[in-house]
């Protein structure tokens, strides 16, 4: 699996919406790029149907949405259709999604992103007895090859900032997702930090001073906007609200 700071694994795949060549077709471009255990799963349609209800939400963030699982092309596309046509959810109806899924019969891509967890279905005491009745050669094929739901927030310039793994049983937050990106974008832009549950127009905090010299200046007060509990702590009001 890529870590945080990476630069994104490159790949030319199918989609429903054509062929992409990933990172290229989106330089420049924030990317939310995230898994699905199957299609025609039920969490998967309800984490399908809230992005695309916010995709126009992302890209005035200059952010795009891109699917994968390890199914056909004529599979998602039956899947798309049958949630637009049959599927309604928290108000939501008739929704078409109009982000790329990407096709991966053959697991290339979901295995350079570390997106399958074999075991990722079954509990220490399953994993166990299967082990056992392998003769102790517990072998993938035992195991599911589903993709665990994996997201991962990707840069303009194709760096990996931030990672999410949820398990099969439990759909994603995409407003989280949301903020998230934006925390990352606000960091960014303005050399600052944000607070746990930090969402846009609250307090940022500054981040801490390199020497002594810049420890001694904070405490006498200087950035008087500042509001500090200890050096170490110090936080500031959103200029941009």
């Amino acid at each position: 699996m890529p870590l945080i700071g990476d630069d994104a694994p490159s790949f030319t795949a199918r989609t429903t919406l054509g062929v992409i060549n990933f990172p290229d077709d989106y330089r420049g471009k924030w990317v939310i790029f995230f898994s699905h255990p199957g299609d025609f799963t039920p969490v998967c349609t309800t984490e399908f149907m809230r992005f695309s209800s916010m995709q126009q939400e992302f890209r005035k963030m200059n952010t795009e949405l891109l699917g994968l699982s390890v199914d056909s092309n004529s599979s998602h596309i039956a899947w798309l259709e049958a949630i637009r046509d049959k599927v309604e959810y928290k108000g939501m109806k008739n929704l078409d999604i109009m982000f790329p899924v990407i096709e991966d019969l053959s697991m290339e891509v979901a295995r350079r992103y570390g997106m399958i967890h074999p075991n990722a279905r079954y509990s220490p005491d399953e994993i166990l007895e299967r082990f056992e009745r392998s003769g102790g050669k517990l072998s993938l094929q035992e195991f599911s090859t589903e993709t665990v739901r994996s997201t991962f927030i990707i840069d303009p310039q194709a760096k990996i900032r931030a990672m999410l793994l949820y398990p099969f049983s439990t759909g994603r937050n995409i407003e989280e997702i949301k903020r998230l990106v934006l925390a990352i974008q606000k960091s960014d832009r303005e050399h600052v930090y944000t607070p746990e549950g930090w969402l846009p127009g609250e307090d940022v905090i500054v981040p801490n001073p390199a020497t002594w010299t810049d420890v001694k200046d904070r405490e006498t007060g200087e950035g008087s906007d500042l509001k500090c509990a200890g050096w170490f702590l110090c936080m500031r009001k959103d200029h941009k609200r």
